[in-house]
C-alpha cells in the first residue's frame, strides 16, 4: 500500500488568529507523527488570509523543531518568487538544524496574484526560466570545485530531498528529464493527472538522487464517525474554494448544513475537488484503496482541512487507520 502523508495549508479559520493556526500546524505534525505518517509538508501561498505558511521555510523550522522523526518540507516553494542561492541557504539550514528530515519540493507558479508577484520584487518571467532555476538550485547544494568563488553556506553538501511538484505535463516532464521524485496536485487540478503520472513514468530517466520514478499524488481526505458528518465537515473546503474564485479569499468558514454553492462557480468546484474521500471509516478505507489502485501512487499527500482542530486530528486518524 501507498505511504500516507500530510499537507497543512495552515489554515487560519473564522474566529482565530494566525498565531493560532500555527500552532495547530505544530499539534498537527506532532500527531501525524505518532500515527505513523511519513512526511508533513507546507506550502508557499501570498495575500491568502486564510493560509498562515506564506513564509515557509520559517514554519518548517518552527515545526521539525517540534517533532522528532516524520519528515518537515515544503509542498512547495515557488522558486519564481525566490533566488535560487537563497533557497538552498535557507533549506541547508534546516538540514543542517535537522538533518535527513527536510524536502523541498518545488513549484513554478507564483502561488498568489500577478500583483501580489510583482510585490514580491521578482520578474513576471520568472516562470520561464524554472527549468534552469531548478538545476541551479541543485547545484548549489552540490560539494565545492575548485574554482568556484561562490557558495551556498549553509547549503553546499546539504541532504535535502528535492521534488517537482506540478498541476500539468511540463512538471512531469521535467521531473523525469532530472530524475527527481514527481509530486501532482491531484487535490484541486485533477486534470492532468493521469498522463502526468504515465509520461513521468514513460520517460523518466534514472539520477544520482533517484533511481526509479516515485510519485506522489495529492488527495483530499475528510473523515469522520459517519459520512453525513464528513460530508458536513467537507463544506469548509467548498466554501473556501467558493470564495476563492469569486475574488473573496478570506478564513476558512465553518461547516454549513445544506450548503448550495454559487452557480457561477459549482461545477468547477465539483471538478477541482473530484480527487476527495469524504465519509466515514468504511468509505474512507475503500475510497483511498480505490484511488491507489486507480493511479499506481508511491505515496499518497492527505490534505483536509477542517474548521474544528480536534475533528481535524480525528479525521487524520481515521485516515491513518484506513490504510495501517
Amino acid at each position: 500500500m501507498a505511504k500516507l502523508s500530510v499537507l497543512d495549508l495552515a489554515p487560519v479559520v473564522e474566529g482565530s488568529t494566525t498565531r493560532e493556526a500555527l500552532h495547530n500546524s505544530l499539534d498537527l505534525a506532532r500527531h501525524a507523527e505518532k500515527l505513523g505518517y511519513h512526511r508533513f509538508w507546507l506550502a508557499e501561498h501570498h495575500n491568502m488570509p486564510g493560509i498562515a505558511s506564506a513564509a515557509t521555510a520559517v514554519v518548517i523550522a518552527h515545526v521539525a523543531g517540534g517533532t522528532s522523526r516524520i519528515r518537515v518540507g515544503a509542498g512547495g516553494i515557488m522558486l519564481p518568487n525566490h533566488s535560487p542561492l537563497m533557497v538552498a541557504e535557507a533549506f541547508g539550514t534546516l538540514a543542517e538544524l535537522h538533518p535527513g528530515r527536510i524536502d523541498l519540493g518545488l513549484g513554478r507558479a507564483p502561488g498568489t496574484d500577478q500583483g501580489t508577484a510583482r510585490a514580491l520584487r521578482r520578474y513576471m518571467g520568472g516562470a520561464d526560466t524554472f527549468p534552469d532555476d531548478v538545476v541551479a538550485l541543485m547545484g548549489w547544494f552540490e560539494p565545492v570545485v575548485p574554482g568556484q568563488t561562490i557558495q551556498a553556506v549553509p547549503g553546499t553538501g546539504a541532504d535535502v530531498d528535492v521534488w517537482i511538484l506540478g498541476s500539468s505535463l511540463f512538471g512531469a516532464q521535467l521531473a523525469a528529464h532530472l530524475g527527481l521524485p514527481y509530486a501532482f496536485a491531484s487535490h484541486f487540478a485533477p486534470g492532468d493527472m493521469m498522463d502526468a503520472i504515465k509520461i513521468y513514468r514513460e520517460r523518466f530517466k534514472p539520477s544520482p538522487r533517484l533511481q526509479t520514478p516515485y510519485v506522489m499524488l495529492g488527495l483530499n481526505v475528510i473523515a469522520a464517525e459517519t459520512d453525513e458528518e464528513a460530508k458536513f465537515l467537507f463544506t469548509s473546503i467548498q466554501q473556501a474554494f467558493a470564495n476563492l474564485r469569486l475574488g473573496r479569499p478570506g478564513k476558512m468558514p465553518p461547516p454549513k448544513e445544506n450548503l448550495q454553492l454559487d452557480p457561477m462557480v459549482e461545477q468547477g468546484i465539483l471538478h477541482a475537488l473530484s480527487c476527495s474521500v469524504v465519509g466515514g471509516p468504511d468509505k474512507v478505507k475503500r475510497g483511498i484503496a480505490e484511488f491507489v489502485a486507480r493511479t499506481g501512487a508511491d505515496e499518497l499527500m492527505v490534505t483536509g482541512s477542517v474548521w474544528d482542530h480536534q475533528k481535524r486530528l480525528r479525521s487524520y486518524e481515521i485516515a491513518a487507520a484506513a490504510i495501517g
